[in-house]
């Protein structure tokens, strides 16, 4: 399929919400992550792009 063929995008994560309480977070501030092309949804704050979306939506946590 096509979406096989995408390569993954990568971005820093700058916010973390609290999870749930069944799911504790695996992300925090600072990391870098690879996500799909399509994952979260678009928003502009103060004239940045960002993307808001699900700890599901992360292919993987790069660690340095």
């Amino acid at each position: 399929p096509d979406t096989a063929k995408e390569k993954p995008q990568k971005g820093k994560i700058i916010a973390v919400g609290d999870g749930t309480t069944d799911h504790k977070m695996n992300v925090k501030v600072g990391d870098s992550v690879l996500y799909g092309k399509y994952s979260g949804t678009e928003i502009t704050i103060d004239g940045e792009e960002m993307l808001v979306m699900r700890e599901d939506d992360i292919t993987a946590i790069i660690t340095n």
